[in-house]
C-alpha cells in the first residue's frame, strides 16, 4: 500500500521548485482519532506530504532515472495546525543537488498562516546495485506516473485546446 500525502501539484519548475496542496478533510480516518474533539493533521503526515512534494522536485530533475529516498531532515519546525477544511500548500525549494542526492527547502502554510518548515536530504540510490535488488526505480511516489494522477502543471506547458470556454 502506498500513502499518498499531497493531492495534487499546482506547480513543478524542473530544477527549481514545486507547489503541491493537501486539503485536510474528515473523510481521512486518521483525524477521528488525532484528537477526539479536535481533529489536526498529524505533524508526521505533514512532513511525510512536504518529503514528497521535495522529493518528486528532485526526482524530475533527472526524469526519475533514479530511486530517491529521504535520508534526513536536519530541520522541522511547527509553527500551527491544520483541521478539517484547511488547504495545506507545500512549497518546496530545491538547495542542493548533487550526484548522490540533493537537499530541499519547503514550507508548509495554509492560507497567510505559516503551519511548518522543513530542510530535507534526499539519496539517490542505484537500481543496479545487488544490494538493493528488488527495488523498483520507477516507484510510484517518485514516478512521472504519479504526476499524470496529481495534473501537473509544467512551467511554460500551455493547456490543450479543447474548444470549449468555461470550466468544465
Amino acid at each position: 500500500m502506498r500513502w499518498i500525502w499531497i493531492d495534487r501539484f499546482k506547480e513543478l519548475i524542473k530544477g527549481t521548485s514545486a507547489r503541491a496542496i493537501k486539503n485536510v478533510t474528515l473523510a481521512e480516518d486518521h483525524l477521528h482519532d488525532h484528537f477526539p474533539g479536535f481533529p489536526v493533521m498529524p505533524a508526521s503526515l505533514m512532513l511525510e506530504g512536504m518529503a514528497q512534494t521535495g522529493g518528486i522536485l528532485l526526482g524530475d530533475l533527472h526524469d526519475f532515472e533514479h530511486v530517491v529516498i529521504l535520508a534526513k531532515v536536519p530541520k522541522v519546525t511547527y509553527h500551527s495546525w491544520a483541521v478539517p477544511g484547511d488547504t495545506l500548500v507545500y512549497d518546496a525549494k530545491l538547495l542542493d543537488e548533487r550526484a548522490e542526492g540533493g537537499t530541499v527547502e519547503v514550507i508548509a502554510s495554509v492560507g497567510e498562516r505559516l503551519v511548518a518548515e522543513a530542510e530535507i536530504v534526499f539519496v539517490h540510490l542505484d537500481d543496479k546495485d545487488p544490494e538493493l535488488g528488488g527495488i523498483d526505480q520507477k516507484n510510484f511516489v517518485f514516478s512521472m506516473n504519479l504526476m499524470g494522477v496529481m495534473e501537473v502543471g509544467k512551467a511554460g506547458a500551455a493547456a490543450p485546446e479543447t474548444g470549449q470556454s468555461g470550466n468544465a
